[in-house]
């Protein structure tokens, strides 16, 4: 889909959150990033005698994973509402023409509001084929 310079600056802070949600969400989804929390846990737990396990040992690897778990709950969802309204999109315009145009692809990458203005004109698009088909049909039994 083609934007204009006014429409891509439009939400530079909802571009910048879902620039860094998708990369998080991608980040996240990596075998090598899973070896690293593991690696850390490992660190932590293997420093516990060092540390007599005292309270501080503990707090440290409870307040690390709590702030991790609650940015990425947010990230993941920021991403994975946007794939979800981007999909929901395609099939709309699928349903609407029967080909697939190529102008949808990759817009999962936008705004969740750039997403809904979108998804706003092909129900737009759709309405004014189906009161076309209508009219059509009555003209034939006419």
């Amino acid at each position: 889909m083609h934007q204009s310079h006014s429409e891509t600056d439009r939400h530079p802070a909802a571009r910048m959150f879902a620039a860094v949600a998708n990369k998080a969400s991608q980040t996240a989804g990596r075998a090598s990033t899973f070896v690293l929390a593991c690696t850390v846990i490992f660190i932590w737990a293997v420093t516990g005698p060092i540390f007599r396990f005292s309270d501080t040992w503990q707090l440290v690897i409870n307040t690390g994973t709590t702030i991790v778990t609650f940015l990425m709950v947010f990230l993941i969802q920021n991403s994975q509402n946007r794939d979800s309204a981007a999909i929901q999109v395609k099939l709309d315009e699928l349903i609407r023409t029967g080909t697939v145009q190529n102008s949808f692809v990759g817009i999962e990458h936008l705004t969740a509001e750039e997403l809904e203005e979108l998804r706003a004109r092909c129900e737009q698009r759709a309405k004014a084929v189906a009161v076309a088909a209508a009219r059509k049909r009555n003209r034939k039994r006419s």
